[in-house]
């Protein structure tokens, strides 16, 4: 008898971390170039990218720096591309960067 649990294709290719919604900034220039920034919650990190909670939508494609916050001066700098952003039930958008290979 084998485990259901086992059997199952895993997908994801890069190591994923559950953030558990931890504060991170985000910087982005709209379709008209007016820059933004907003403090949101990080889902899910992984080499590959990032999965944000958001009370806006972006664009797809839209160019996103996110910034993980320490408590020392070296703030860790990430920089990606919208892949998806989806409406959920609660009015705000699920956001997955992609992020950028070589920085």
């Amino acid at each position: 008898m084998t485990d259901s649990s086992n059997d199952e294709i895993e997908r994801r290719t890069s190591f994923r971390l559950d953030m558990e919604k931890e504060l991170v900034e985000i910087f982005w220039a709209d379709e008209k170039g007016q820059e933004h920034n907003k403090s949101i919650a990080c889902l899910d990190f992984s080499r590959g990218g990032v999965k944000l909670d958001c009370d806006q939508h972006l664009l797809i494609n839209t160019a996103v720096t996110v910034v993980f916050k320490s408590v020392n001066a070296n703030n860790k700098k990430l920089y990606g591309k919208v892949l998806r952003s989806i409406k959920q039930d609660n009015g705000w958008f699920e956001i997955v960067l992609i992020l950028e290979k070589d920085v």
